[in-house]
């Protein structure tokens, strides 16, 4: 997994250079922008909301006149380490709902740059099939779907373990890595539908090599600690370097 972790890492550095010298930037920094500001505001509302659905819960459970009567020390260091981690796992479910939103409305804009960056490179294979871009676009709604769904059953499992003391406190942690994995899953089946590939294969390769996807996953999710700059970069670089990543892998 390391290998393929350092593979699908050092691509963004390629998708960094391609951009660059190929002058791409007005497919990254359109829909980067469009990206970027519904992001903000989403982040905003979930600021407010996630804090008033937390207390809703905390009082229909019952949870805060436990608390008051318990008085303070390690149970309430316990219920605000709790909180936070629910809280965190809350915003990860959030932010995930929001990128498939995303990616679901974006997914035109998406195969062009994934068509646009193997061109680019002279990638065009012999395997490289000249498909129908309503069957392309089909094709990437039905894996969005299903990943977006796969993820949800996921992300509210890791939710209800979030409230178990000490145990819940690891799951942020899982939650970014299934993240990670399902939004490089879904990036990686462009290149893989336009190489003939059914979406079982792509689910074979990425469930034998799933550091490529982790790693393509958590690059975008570490653009995202970049206010602004790394909202707008972040989903036209993980097209770009899945799909370069997916080339280097049959490359090597």
């Amino acid at each position: 997994m390391l290998k393929d972790l350092i593979l699908s890492i050092g691509a963004y550095w390629k998708a960094h250079r391609l951009i660059r010298d190929q002058h791409l930037w007005k497919w990254i920094l359109v829909p980067g922008l469009v990206y970027a500001f519904f992001f903000y505001m989403g982040l905003s509302g979930f600021s407010t909301s996630s804090s008033d659905f937390i207390e809703w819960v905390v009082l229909r459970t019952g949870l805060k006149s436990w608390l008051d009567r318990s008085g303070e020390g390690w149970t309430g260091f316990f219920f605000t380490m709790g909180g936070l981690v629910f809280w965190l796992n809350l915003l990860l479910f959030y932010l995930s709902l929001f990128k498939y939103l995303f990616l679901l409305l974006g997914a035109p804009l998406l195969a062009f740059l994934n068509e646009k960056t193997q061109q680019e490179k002279n990638q065009i294979l012999p395997t490289t099939l000249p498909i129908p871009w309503i069957q392309r676009l089909t094709r990437a709604w039905k894996m969005l779907v299903r990943n977006a769904l796969w993820q949800s059953v996921y992300l509210i499992c890791i939710l209800l373990v979030s409230l178990i003391p000490v145990v819940g406190w690891l799951t942020p942690l899982l939650a970014i890595l299934i993240e990670c994995y399902y939004l490089g899953l879904s990036l990686f089946d462009y290149s893989m539908e336009r190489k003939g590939k059914s979406m079982a294969e792509t689910l074979h390769l990425m469930g034998n090599r799933n550091g490529l996807a982790i790693g393509i996953g958590s690059v975008f999710i570490v653009l995202h600690l970049v206010p602004l700059l790394g909202w707008i970069l972040a989903p036209g670089y993980a097209m770009v370097a899945a799909t370069i990543c997916l080339h280097d892998h049959e490359e090597s």
